[in-house]
């Protein structure tokens, strides 16, 4: 049971890392996964009649939650912060109907720029976790209904080829961290020795990876827009990127990364 079900505690880590700050490590999460895998089958009882799969989905899942509540050491200052700039954040994107520069950000905010980027260092630091995102009430509600209707499985299915095209067109090294850390699976240290590169580094290039990732979905999922490029360089980069996936992605490619029940189909 415990072999079987191994790949179900990847794909819920691999979920759960797209809620997280982007230097929480897979590792430590997969750890109590499959930790907690072990206890499930040991502590299974099949003749309650709920499949295997599902009461061991459960107890992973409770296992990632506390994982990541033993990791939130930060202060209550820390935290006030950080949802007040959230809060912020919020507020300009739905303004301006986009991401906030950090000097639009600061000057809502009060605040010099040097202070505003002090507390994104003390929430990386301190790493600060939502966990509103995820389900509250008893083991039980945690286990939702899988099955979509077709409109939900299109768009699902419309969702995936995005982030196929988006993946795609990433560069190189970008590329080949993010395939090898997310669709292989291999540790950071496996990764950073195969670049010849720190662990460190190999973060950084993961959290680079993801915010362009990120933009580049939200501008083409959305309909928000291609980032301004007169904003610098960065920002000019990211135009470009999103331009990329634009000039990639069709509908017909997007459906083409899945099958009709939103499997990923072999490249």
């Amino acid at each position: 049971m415990i072999r079987d079900n191994m790949a179900l505690v990847g794909h819920m880590v691999r979920e759960m890392l797209f809620k997280v700050p982007p230097h929480v490590h897979r590792d430590d999460l997969a750890s109590a996964g499959y930790a907690a895998l072990v206890t499930a089958a040991q502590s299974f009882d099949d003749s309650r009649g709920i499949p295997f799969g599902r009461f061991a989905a459960v107890r992973v899942r409770g296992a990632l939650l506390d994982e990541l509540r033993s990791m939130d050491w930060a202060s209550r200052s820390v935290r006030a912060r950080a949802r007040r700039a959230e809060v912020a954040r919020e507020e300009l994107t739905a303004q301006l109907g986009r991401t906030p520069t950090v000097e639009e950000l600061a000057e809502l905010l009060g605040v010099a720029v040097g202070e505003l980027s002090n507390v994104d260092d003390d929430v990386q630091r301190a790493a600060v976790l939502s966990l509103q995102g995820f389900t509250a009430g008893a083991a039980e509600d945690m286990v939702t209904e899988t099955a979509m209707n077709p409109e939900e499985m299109l768009l699902h299915r419309e969702r995936l080829g995005y982030l196929h095209d988006a993946v795609t067109v990433l560069p190189e090294r970008l590329r080949y961290v993010v395939e090898a850390s997310f669709l292989q699976e291999r540790p950071l240290s496996e990764v950073a020795a195969s670049l010849g590169v720190t662990e460190s580094r190999v973060s950084q290039l993961r959290t680079e990876a993801l915010a362009l990732l990120r933009d580049g979905l939200i501008t083409h999922m959305d309909q928000t827009g291609a980032p301004d490029p007169k904003d610098g360089c960065v920002a000019r980069r990211r135009a470009a990127y999103t331009a990329q996936i634009a000039a990639r992605s069709t509908m017909a490619s997007r459906l083409a990364a899945t099958d009709a029940h939103g499997m990923r189909l072999a490249a």
